[in-house]
Parts: C-alpha cells; structure tokens; sequence
C-alpha cells in the first residue's frame, strides 16, 4: 500500500495543510481570468459576424483564437462549479450560471456530474457517470456486436474529435437522465429555456445561417479541444484503476490525473488544467494557482508526465486490461482476448449498468 492510501484512511487528509494556502480565491485574479476569457471570446465572435462581408476564410481564422478563448471560458465555468473561482457559493454560482451559457452547459446539474467523477475517478466498480466511458478487454468482448460497435465509433477519432464535441456540448446537456432530482432537472430546463431565447433573439438579429457561421466552428475547435484535454487527464497508458475495495482517492489523485505539460501558450487557454493532479487531490484550488501548488508541494514531484506528444499517442489507448494493469489499443486488446480464449476463460465480468445504458 502507499503512503498516500495509508495516511487517507486517517481523519483528516494528509495534504489538507499543504494545498491549503493555495486553495483560496483571489478577486483580483478572478476578474482577471473573466477578463482574459469571457471578454476576448465576445469580441472576437463580434469580430467573426463582420468578417463574414469580407471573407469566410478570415471569419474561420479568427475562429481558432476564439476557440481558444471560449475553452478558456469554460475553465472559469469549471472552477465556479468547485466553489473555487469566487469567495462566496452564492458568487460562484452566479459567474457558473451565467458562463454556463455561453458553454452551453447547465451549471447545477454538470456541478453534480463532474463532482461524482471526482469522487469515483479510476474505480472501476463506479464507472458511468461525469467520465469517459471505458471497458475493460473482458467488458468489450463479452458486448453484443451492436454495443461493440457503438463504442468502436465513440473511441475512434471520428467519434471522438467530430462526434464528441456536438453531443457532449450541445446535446447531452439539454438531457436529463433517469433518476435526477427535481433541483438539477429544473437547472437543465432553465438552462435550455434561457439558451432558446438566446438561440432566438440572435439569429432575429443576425440572421440563423450567419448566426450558425459564427458559432459553429467555434465550438466544435473549442470542444474537440475539450474532449482531448478531458480525455488524456485519466487515459493513458499506466492510469490509475482499481476495484472499488482497493481504490483510494489520494492515489486517483495522484497516479490517475495527468500532469499534462503544455507550451505555456496552450497552458493559458486551457486554463492550466493540465496540473489535472493538482485539481483532483483538492478542486478548491483555482486554476490560476494549481501551477503555484504543483511547484511548491514536494508531493507532485513523481506524479504521471505527459508531453503535448504522449497526449496525442493516448488516443490510441481504447479498453482497459485488468490483468496487465494498464490501457491497451485495439491489436493489443485483440491479442490478450484470444490469449483467454486459449486459455479456456470465458469472460465473466459485465459493465456496470450506467456505462453499457450510455453506449447502448
């Protein structure tokens, strides 16, 4: 057992006195990172609608800066949703509320998602909800062919570069899944009802085919952007998995969250969530301070390093292998499923409900 699974069963977290000193907002800082994200992502979606008389191809070039800024934006959404961001819960949710709009998310019920993937990330057991969806080889082969596929398409770049940005952005959000409480349902009916009239008054303004110019690539650059980063911070290849008797949240933390090192322009538009270490031992620290924490704490010093590279080379990486203890791509997952079957093994765990009823 580590030291990190030993300490955590204690009362209180051995870290907490540690990461304390950055786990505070900063007003300053915060306006700062509004000023830095909402306002340039306005300005330059304005910038692309008076474009479009001029040149498609400069409004689609003014699109990537806008894409970077809108990615940022939803960094400041993420924080708001942690209680990180503002000093007060009722301030957090305001600036949630209100960036929520313009990342198309609701910020009550994604606050409750993403919160139970902090507390189940890497336990196999607790697989299904606010992560990405993943089988383990045995899982994936003991599928009906239908399921297989469908999770084929959802791991395959397509499916996650071009399909992924339109369902996780604009449709799974406007969904409610069975079993919500009546609070999140009305967050997400609010939130659909405001994003309507947004939706509306827009295109009576601008007209709908220039208003789609405009918002369309941006969000799929912003959102494929998205689904990488929200990708490589728990799949590669040594990530952290565990059944739910042997998990541990420090060391999901720890040996499950990337340290995903980027050039320090992409770190800005990402928010510096590739410190994504950092944020899942303690989600009260700001963005702008988990690059503070991450130098300053001699506990990050042997956490998981990816380059820019290795994120790109974890796409590859498609179900997980229990015995081998590691991610594994298709060839790889092939060759270990018929080393059972020559074995005699049959494949004798399932999915966990939630996660087949999201691909199914």
């Amino acid at each position: 057992m580590s030291e990190a699974a030993a300490t955590d069963k204690v009362g209180r977290p051995f870290f907490r006195e540690d990461i304390a000193p950055y786990a505070q907002p900063h007003m300053g800082r915060s306006v700062l990172d509004l000023l830095t994200s909402v306002l340039p992502y306005l300005l330059l979606t304005v910038g692309m609608y008076l474009l479009l008389d001029v040149s498609y191809w400069w409004t689609l070039l003014l699109a990537i800066p806008a894409a970077g800024f809108l990615l940022r934006t939803y960094i400041v959404f993420h924080d708001c949703t942690h209680g990180s961001f503002m000093k007060t819960k009722r301030a957090n949710a305001i600036v949630g509320t209100l960036t929520g709009l313009l990342v198309w998310t609701p910020f009550l019920n994604w606050r409750h998602s993403h919160a139970v993937h902090h507390a189940t990330a890497g336990d196999l057991d607790r697989r299904g909800e606010g992560d990405v969806p993943t089988y383990t080889v045995a899982e994936y082969f003991a599928l009906p062919r239908k399921e297989r596929v469908i999770y084929y398409i959802f791991r395959s770049p397509f499916g996650m570069f071009v399909l992924g940005p339109i369902v996780a952005l604009i449709i799974q959000p406007r969904l409610i899944a069975e079993g919500t409480r009546p609070r999140l349902k009305r967050s997400v009916h609010l939130t659909n009802l405001a994003l309507l009239v947004m939706v509306v008054g827009l295109a009576l303004l601008i007209g709908p085919w220039d208003l789609f110019l405009v918002w369309f690539p941006v969000v799929m650059l912003a959102g494929a952007s998205g689904v990488w980063l929200f990708y490589v911070q728990h799949q590669y290849e040594d990530a952290y998995w565990e059944n739910h008797d042997t998990w541990n949240y420090a060391d999901s933390a720890l040996r499950g969250s990337s340290y995903l090192k980027l050039p320090k322009i992409l770190q800005f538009f990402t928010g510096n969530i590739g410190l994504h270490h950092v944020h899942h031992l303690s989600a009260r620290v700001p963005n702008y301070n988990l690059q503070a924490a991450h130098d300053g704490i001699k506990l990050f010093e042997d956490v998981p390093v990816l380059t820019f590279w290795d994120g790109i080379k974890a796409v590859e990486l498609k179900v997980y292998d229990e015995e081998g203890g590691k991610l594994v791509g298709w060839r790889e997952a092939r060759r270990i499923h018929a080393a059972a079957l020559a074995r005699g093994e049959a494949a004798e765990r399932s999915a966990p409900p939630s996660l087949a009823s999201d691909l199914a």
